[in-house]
C-alpha cells in the first residue's frame, strides 16, 4: 500500500474534521483521496493495523492522532439534581441533562453528577453549588465521601466511618467540625449509592 494515500487519508480526515467539526465517512475519503470506496476501506483497515489510525470498520468511527487531542473519548453522565449535605433529604431523580465527561480525566466508569447544598462537608472541601461527580461502579473504603440512604430512606452525602459492629449499618460521617462536631448518622450498607471521585467547583473572584 502506498505511504503517501495514507497520508493522503489523515490529511483529509483531519482537514475535514477541522471543517465541519464531523468525521467523514468512508465515501466522503474516497472522494477527497480520489480511489475507490472499496480501497478506502482496505486502507483505513490496514492504517488501524499499524496503529496510525483508529478505525472500527464502522462509516463514522475515525479517529486520528490531531482528532483525539481535539475530541476526546468521553462517556455521557447525568446530572440528576441536588443532594444535600446537611441534613438529608429526598435527592431529585429527575435527570437535568446528560453532561460528557472525558475519559482522560475522569476514568471509566459509571458516574453521575449531582449538585452539592447544605455545609456538612466544609471541612472536606465541599461548599454549597458545588459539583459531585459519583461513582457507583466500586466499594466505599473508610474515609471516601459517599451518597447514601439514610435509615429513613433519604439520601445524603457524607464520609464513610466504617461499620457499626452492633446493628452492621454503615457509619456517615459529619466534615464540619465548627457547626456539627463529631456528628454521625447511620446508613444501611446495602444502599451506599456511590463514592464521590471528583469535586467540580465555580471559582469566586473578588474584584479589586
Amino acid at each position: 500500500m502506498s505511504e503517501e494515500t495514507m497520508a493522503d487519508i489523515i490529511s483529509f480526515v483531519n482537514q475535514y474534521f477541522c471543517d465541519k467539526h464531523t468525521i467523514p465517512s468512508v465515501g466522503k475519503i474516497a472522494q477527497g483521496v480520489g480511489i475507490p470506496r472499496s480501497t478506502a476501506y482496505r486502507y483505513l483497515v490496514e492504517m488501524n493495523n499499524r496503529g496510525m489510525i483508529e478505525y472500527d470498520g464502522k462509516a463514522r468511527m475515525i479517529r486520528t492522532p490531531i482528532i483525539r487531542k481535539f475530541a476526546p473519548e468521553s462517556a455521557p453522565c447525568p446530572f440528576v439534581g441536588a443532594i444535600p449535605c446537611g441534613s438529608a433529604q429526598i435527592k431529585e431523580e429527575n435527570v437535568r441533562e446528560y453532561i460528557r465527561l472525558p475519559v482522560s480525566l475522569f476514568g471509566k466508569g459509571k458516574f453521575y453528577i449531582l449538585e452539592v447544598s447544605g455545609d456538612s462537608m466544609v471541612d472536606a472541601g465541599i461548599d454549597p453549588g458545588d459539583l459531585v461527580v459519583v461513582r457507583t461502579d466500586c466499594t466505599a473504603e473508610i474515609g471516601d465521601i459517599v451518597v447514601a440512604l439514610t435509615e429513613d430512606n433519604e439520601s445524603t452525602l457524607k464520609v464513610f466511618g466504617g461499620v457499626d459492629e452492633e446493628t452492621k449499618n454503615a457509619i456517615l460521617e459529619y466534615r464540619n467540625q465548627a457547626k456539627y462536631p463529631n456528628q454521625k448518622i447511620f446508613a444501611s450498607q446495602r444502599i451506599v449509592r456511590g463514592i464521590v471521585k471528583h469535586v467540580i467547583k465555580a471559582l469566586e473572584q473578588e474584584l479589586e
